[in-house]
């Protein structure tokens, strides 16, 4: 019998009515929820409790086309509910159906011109809270055609951070979707990620994280990362890297500089990619940056993550390695002239004999790729195929240092190893089985002399 109640069985009348008539009281109505969600924490509770309808009811409510009017405030609603009560709601409210919900009514408010700034910044903040709750926002997003909305948002309002803030953290879920990673690299996305992070500057930090999150999420496809390669954004990462590991000198901001080494280390995954790096001089950059962080233990995760960018970067060659590059040297006892070994020795230091084709079979991949829709948010980690996990191979064989025929010579030494000394039977002339003395408790012991 509380007030939300009742105003809820109002709206649930309303709807099997569905009479334009009743928009004054709709309004009433609709204004009257977001006063009481606004005001009082109660209210919100109660309308995500176990058993209500409430929820339920106003996503019915923005369904129904007669109430597009006073759909911002059932929206502003849901915001509420959402952003001040938590996780659990958000949860809530995606197995009540609202994702499906949202993204229509995302893409019937970007019919307007211009679309309305304060409905669209409400949207994408509630789609960017639900959508790590919605394993399948990414699919939902494309088949709704919802895909490029927020990010023609970004390209048409970039110094409007308020608007851009929330349709990079859409875009960030929608990224993790391989086949939105592809479809929204052709679109630009790619370009469009490089404009917002450089050049270097400390002003709206959280938009710069949300952007590199976004851009290691894209850079994960080989389309994209193909594409920032040729483009030279490698360079442009390293570079952004160094000018944040200069100013940032009391490591305030050691999750945007993690964010660029993220972004390298997925645009490294490729071959082309690891080739630009080399190029750019990554190897020494990261290195003598990474010297710099030992010595304070929250930089840690800039030193491993640079670690695993470098070794997987590293030139690759094959044993025997008689270069500068091994500390240890494998001396051959025979080398032939025209053998593959004989041509390894004469290789230069710098060069790396091991054929990368890793990428080579990759130009098809929009085509042939699999649909899994799959949410692929966890790190790859880099497989190093030269690391031996066969246990069998890494025991050390151990061989004799001379043939069996000749260490016979010496077996009147040793006649323990070859005789029998099994007790015989005189009688059957065969060896006695072996039985234990039942009266010997313990030890023998044997008596010296002038004992008896």
């Amino acid at each position: 019998n509380s007030r939300t109640i009742s105003l809820l069985s109002q709206l649930e009348k309303i709807n099997l009515d569905s009479v334009l008539g009743e928009s004054d009281n709709a309004r009433y109505v609709t204004s009257k929820i977001l006063h009481l969600v606004q005001s009082q924490e109660k209210t919100r509770k109660e309308m995500t409790s176990k058993g209500s309808t409430g929820i339920e009811v106003i996503l019915s409510t923005l369904e129904v086309k007669s109430f597009n009017f006073c759909g911002y405030g059932f929206i502003a609603v849901l915001y509420f509910i959402i952003i001040k009560c938590g996780g659990r709601r958000a949860s809530v409210l995606v197995t009540k159906g609202g994702t499906q919900i949202l993204l229509q009514l995302l893409l019937t408010a970007s019919k307007d011109s211009p679309p309305n700034e304060e409905l669209m910044v409400l949207l994408h903040t509630l789609l960017a809270k639900i959508g790590p709750k919605d394993k399948k926002i990414g699919m939902k997003a494309r088949i709704n055609g919802a895909l490029n909305i927020s990010l023609n948002l970004v390209k048409h309002n970039l110094p409007n951070h308020r608007l851009v803030l929330p349709c990079l953290q859409v875009l960030r879920v929608y990224s993790t979707n391989s086949v939105n990673a592809v479809s929204l690299g052709k679109n630009g996305v790619v370009e469009l990620m490089f404009k917002i992070i450089g050049p270097f500057s400390k002003k709206n930090t959280s938009l710069m994280k949300v952007a590199l999150d976004t851009l290691a999420a894209l850079l994960k496809s080989k389309t994209n990362a193909r594409k920032a390669v040729d483009r030279g954004y490698v360079q442009v990462l390293l570079t952004i890297y160094v000018d944040w590991h200069r100013h940032d000198s009391r490591h305030r901001y050691m999750l945007i500089r993690k964010g660029v080494l993220q972004c390298i280390k997925s645009v490294t995954n490729i071959k082309l990619g690891r080739k630009a790096f080399i190029d750019a001089n990554g190897m020494k950059i990261l290195y003598n940056t990474s010297q710099e962080c030992l010595a304070v233990r929250t930089l840690d995760p800039l030193v491993n993550t640079s670690s695993l960018i470098m070794r997987k970067c590293f030139p690759k060659n094959r044993l025997p390695l008689p270069t500068i590059k091994s500390a240890f040297h494998f001396q051959l006892p025979v080398i032939p002239a025209s053998g593959p070994v004989a041509q390894l020795y004469n290789f230069p230091p710098d060069v790396d004999d091991v054929v990368d084709e890793s990428d080579d079979n990759d130009d098809a991949e929009t085509e042939s790729e699999v649909e899994t829709e799959i949410d692929d948010d966890k790190d790859q980690h880099f497989k190093n195929d030269d690391i031996e996990t066969d246990i069998n191979k890494l025991k050390p064989r151990q061989e004799l240092g001379r043939p069996i025929e000749e260490l016979k010579m010496y077996e009147q030494f040793f006649p323990e190893l070859s005789e029998n000394f099994q007790e015989w039977d005189l009688v059957s002339k065969e060896p006695k089985p072996f039985v234990p003395d039942a009266n010997l408790s313990g030890p023998i012991v044997v008596p010296t002399a002038g004992e008896e």
